[in-house]
């Protein structure tokens, strides 16, 4: 074994003992990155197609983030939120611009997209009613609030009982959301544009401006999760924006940092941005100049790239190009811009992952037969390609091996 090697395996062994095994034990130790690419520690390179799930919209190490999380961090990193800066109110008022809110909308910056959802569960309550209800397949954070409208099973048995009053009902299903809305509790209806974790599915404009009318005829808040679908993603600036909506609350996170942790809830119109008074939710480190210059230098990076539109056009020819394998184990492939997933006929999508990082890719499962995609925006054409032509390969050896 080389030295290289045996570094990796130490480092892997500390960490066991170290870290509490919520993520279980990690298959690589990363050390570096460089656009859409990484290395591990034995020098090996993996073109990224997971970009820390969804969060490195810029790859790796992209100069503009470098330039400003840099300059920044000389001149002030941290201030409380007795002060404000600079950085504070211009991410603010650009999170306000591109999401379209109307005026007297307001921001509250977080951590993380899990204290988003935190915050927007407040919105709920302030509206005098228990009752929120979410989707079936949705995923909104591990936080004890944001795990009650997560509906995987094993995130909330082990946790429960668990936030009273939410409901969760069968995604895309416009009927079951009518009758679920109709009962006279229901502070707020929190949707992903996108359920990424739930195998990427798509529930389609009609669900959006259905929910849209329901919870405005109800008097409930509308709140979209894009956590996952913003910032670029979907190729455009949000998931809901397609629908042509104008929700009560959005919530953003993952790739508003492009990899600095920060997250944001966005709320829409003076009537819901009063919901939340001085004194009824904080964050230390939420809205701290060092993240919020990060979240500017994005913001910035893709509307001078282009790169919502290289978002879209990338996604589709990425979708149509393995498509265009007819390959036996490919069943479908789902999702908008560059979140994607690759349905399979056969529940090899482990097998195909670990295939595919010893070849030099990271890909990751979302189903036992769905491989999901969500690479930095500027990955480039031939990038992606090169992760098409060797699928079918990895493929048939997954179907042989299994």
């Amino acid at each position: 074994m080389t030295h290289q090697g045996e570094q990796h395996d130490t480092l892997l062994g500390r960490y066991e003992k170290a870290l509490l095994g919520v993520f279980g034990l990690p298959s690589l130790v990363i050390e570096r990155g460089e656009g859409a690419y990484v290395w591990d520690t034995d020098g090996k390179r993996y073109l990224d197609l997971v970009a820390g799930i969804a969060v490195n919209v810029l790859g790796h190490n992209h100069p503009e983030l470098v330039a400003a999380v840099s300059h920044q961090i000389g001149q002030v990193a941290h201030i409380s939120n007795f002060y404000t800066s600079r950085p504070q109110i211009e991410l603010a008022e650009r999170l306000l611009s591109i999401a379209g809110a109307p005026d007297g909308s307001r921001v509250f910056f977080a951590n993380s997209g899990t204290e988003a959802i935190e915050g927007a569960i407040k919105l709920a309550r302030r509206m005098g009613r228990v009752g929120v209800i979410a989707a079936e397949g949705g995923f909104h954070g591990r936080s004890t609030g944001a795990l009650a409208l997560t509906a995987k099973a094993a995130y909330r048995e082990p946790f429960e009982p668990l936030l009273p009053g939410v409901r969760h009902v069968p995604y895309g299903d416009i009927d079951a959301l009518a009758r679920a809305v109709a009962m006279d509790d229901i502070g707020a209806v929190v949707l992903e544009p996108i359920q990424g974790e739930g195998g990427v599915i798509e529930a389609g404009t009609d669900y959006l401006v259905a929910a849209r009318e329901l919870t405005s005829s109800a008097g409930a808040l509308l709140v979209i999760d894009e956590i996952q679908t913003g910032i670029g993603r979907t190729g455009d600036w949000f998931g809901f924006q397609r629908s042509g909506i104008t929700p009560d609350a959005i919530t953003v996170a993952k790739g508003l940092g492009g990899g600095v942790p920060i997250g944001a809830l966005v709320t829409f119109g003076p009537s819901v941005s009063g919901l939340l008074q001085p004194g009824m939710h904080g964050s230390t480190f939420g809205g701290n100049p060092l993240a919020c210059a990060a979240g500017l230098a994005v913001l910035d990076t893709i509307e001078a790239q282009g790169l919502l539109r290289h978002a879209g056009a990338a996604g589709a020819a990425f979708a149509q190009a393995v498509r265009g394998l007819d390959h036996q184990l490919v069943a479908q492939v789902r999702g908008r811009g560059l979140l994607q997933a690759i349905v399979l006929t056969a529940a090899v999508a482990a097998p195909v992952v670990a295939l595919a990082r010893e070849a030099g890719f990271l890909v990751n499962a979302v189903a036992p037969n769905a491989i999901r995609i969500a690479p930095p925006l500027i990955i480039t054409d031939a990038q992606l390609s090169s992760f098409v032509e060797i699928l079918p390969e990895l493929l048939d050896r997954a179907a042989r091996e299994s």
